[in-house]
């Protein structure tokens, strides 16, 4: 994080205050959209990039400053990296370890709240200052006895604010991102229930507790213990793991059996919780990964989780057998059941959606289609990316009379991509475990 980022005093937590601020901001994308025009008149052919730029900076300068669900979305949104212009990318990203963080005494606040006394008085020693800040909730270090603690605290109003803010957030997400209303609604009920779990730090811990200890014989994983007596409604307390998030440990040179051997527990980690608890961590952005040069690996945050219904999961991972996809009179049938197809599709409409996610499928399963896969295979992820732009900017998707696929299958799709992604960060080649049937 930034040492040298500015506190915040405060958190605009009233709707009032908030939607001001999205007022605010919305004037400053009109303005960037009137200096974009006037550039256009004097050159026919200037490009959109500064005022991607512009946005990018002002949008999330008001989403840092507001915090929690907008600020969620953003991070979520870099994660999708077809959804967005280069330049949301990069400074949507930073949501993801580098928000500003709360000043002390708000921390002081809270802790007066829930245990009665300041942090300093429960644990031995606490940082005054967030050793990490992000959309939800900021990190500080901590110490009790022999242990090394990290204690993380949620900001003040956040989970009152959910509902709200997502309202807020759909106008710019239409207007900038050009996506299909329906989708962009499905999309958004689906993050609003999980915002609001998210922001339920006891069912956080009780999730952490399940899933870790459900994964404790994979190996190479390690996860932290977390102490409910010293947690509450919106704070955790849990050990302190060492190690660096991936864009650090990337600049230490780690060999190749080593990035292999995190791929490895990463891959196993995540297919442990699909195919055997039906259940997943769905956050699988950089900022909750710890990587060490012995190459484990710690996981460090269950805030968002998915839990899979039986149905949906055994409709939808048919579609990772490579054979289905080359038979349509058995992979039609699935279509209808994940919502890819609607009975009051036109022919033409069916036969052009049947094409595009078997191409789709295709793509996302082609890791489960080998017994091996290496994902440092860049061609590979240009093929996704062409794939995304291209579905992006069809206008048949844009304007559907339907939202196209199940809404549990949204945070199914953005965990793989987002796994995908960081495999291919690491420049892992894995065996690619499955389950019998799906071999």
């Amino acid at each position: 994080m930034n040492r040298d980022m500015k506190e915040q005093g405060r958190i605009p937590v009233g709707k009032v205050s908030r939607a001001a601020k999205f007022v605010k901001t919305g004037a400053k994308v009109g303005g960037n959209y009137v200096k974009h025009y006037g550039r256009k008149i004097m050159d026919k052919n200037a490009s959109r990039e500064q005022l991607d730029q512009d946005n990018a900076e002002d949008i999330y300068e008001s989403l840092s400053e507001l915090k929690g669900s907008a600020l969620k979305v953003a991070q979520m949104l870099s994660m999708d990296k077809n959804l967005l212009p280069t330049a949301y990318q990069d400074k949507f990203a930073m949501s993801q370890y580098s928000a500003p963080p709360l000043s002390y005494p708000l921390v002081v606040k809270t802790f007066q709240k829930y245990f009665g006394m300041a942090p300093t008085e429960r644990f031995n020693s606490f940082s005054k200052s967030a050793v990490n800040a992000a959309s939800i909730g900021q990190v500080h270090k901590a110490t009790l006895g022999d242990k090394t603690l990290a204690v993380k605290i949620q900001y003040p109003g956040i989970s009152d604010s959910v509902r709200s803010d997502l309202k807020l957030v759909k106008p710019f997400a239409l207007r900038l991102f050009g996506l299909n209303e329906r989708e962009l609604d499905q999309y958004m009920d689906e993050v609003e229930g999980k915002l609001l779990e998210e922001t339920d730090y006891e069912l956080e811990v009780s999730r952490s507790k399940r899933i870790s200890e459900a994964c404790q014989a994979i190996p190479n994983l390690l996860f932290p213990q977390y102490y409910e007596e010293h947690s509450a409604a919106r704070i955790i307390t849990m050990d302190w793991l060492e190690g660096q998030h991936i864009r650090e440990f990337l600049t230490t040179n780690p060999t190749q059996e080593i990035r292999d051997q995190i791929g490895q527990a990463m891959w196993e980690f995540y297919h442990h919780q699909i195919h055997h608890i039906k259940a997943v961590h769905a956050d699988p952005h950089p900022g909750n990964f710890l990587m060490r040069p012995d190459g484990t690996l710690g996981i460090i945050d269950f805030g968002c989780v998915k839990e899979i219904p039986e149905d949906f999961y055994t409709v939808y991972f048919k579609l990772m057998n490579k054979r289905l996809l080359q038979d349509d009179l058995e992979l039609v049938p699935v279509l209808y059941d994940l919502n890819f197809i609607y009975a009051d599709d036109s022919d033409n409409e069916k036969q052009l959606y049947v094409s595009l996610f078997k191409e789709m499928m295709e793509l996302l399963g082609r890791p489960f289609h080998t017994d091996f896969f290496d994902f440092s295979d860049d061609a590979y992820f240009m093929k996704i990316y062409e794939l995304s732009e291209r579905l992006g900017s069809m206008k048949e998707l844009r304007n559907s009379r339907h939202a196209r696929g199940s809404r549990h299958g949204l945070y199914i799709n953005r965990t793989y991509f987002g796994l995908y992604q960081l495999l291919n960060m690491l420049g892992a080649k894995i065996r690619t475990s499955k389950p019998d049937w799906l071999k």
